[in-house]
């Protein structure tokens, strides 16, 4: 059941929690043990999670000058996809890719997808996109595969921020990090 007077943010955090979040031993992506985790797919692929989702990250960078958004496979691929959508309806359009883990073995081989033969991200202004961050590495693969094309990257932004060491991470390289939530709201529900 919605919440009618939710505000959006809110509203995602409720989907967020229902569907995403959750409490066991699970080892993480950064090799870390933990005892919570955020499987954001459910919410990424719940039409009112993803219509949120774009939403939110829309109004965090739609005047920021961004032309392309993407991020590392599998994450990024649904977001990236929701917010390219969302931006050609508001008029400020933008451009979506991802990165492969690794290239393809087979075909163009290419690294970087989404783009046409003939398109590049050289000198374009590019946002890293994440599901979740933990200690920033896995958006890091993807900002040292983008900024090998050319391309101007000085923003990553996440839906959920787990707490463990991505803003210093970021902030030792540079980079700008924003995220929509941090696993401290979840974990005091």
């Amino acid at each position: 059941m919605t919440d009618s007077h939710a505000s959006p943010r809110a509203r995602l955090a409720d989907i967020i929690f229902a569907r995403s979040f959750g409490r066991a031993k699970v080892m993480l992506a950064s090799g870390r043990e933990s005892d919570f985790y955020f499987d954001m797919k459910p919410t990424m692929l719940d039409p009112e999670g993803a219509s949120l989702i774009a939403q939110e990250l829309f109004d965090a960078l739609k005047d920021s000058g961004v032309e392309y958004v993407g991020g590392l496979e599998m994450g990024a691929v649904p977001i990236t996809g929701g917010l390219c959508q969302l931006s050609f309806e508001r008029g400020r359009p933008f451009r979506g890719f991802f990165v492969r883990k690794q290239a393809k073995g087979h075909g163009a081989k290419k690294l970087v997808e989404g783009l046409t033969r003939t398109e590049t991200l050289a000198g374009k202004k590019v946002v890293i996109l994440e599901d979740v961050t933990t200690t920033g590495e896995s958006a890091w693969k993807a900002i040292e595969a983008i900024r090998e094309t050319g391309a101007d990257v000085d923003m990553v932004i996440s839906i959920v921020d787990r707490d463990e060491g991505a803003v210093g991470f970021f902030a030792s390289k540079g980079m700008y990090f924003r995220a929509l939530f941090n696993a401290a709201e979840f974990l005091k529900r």
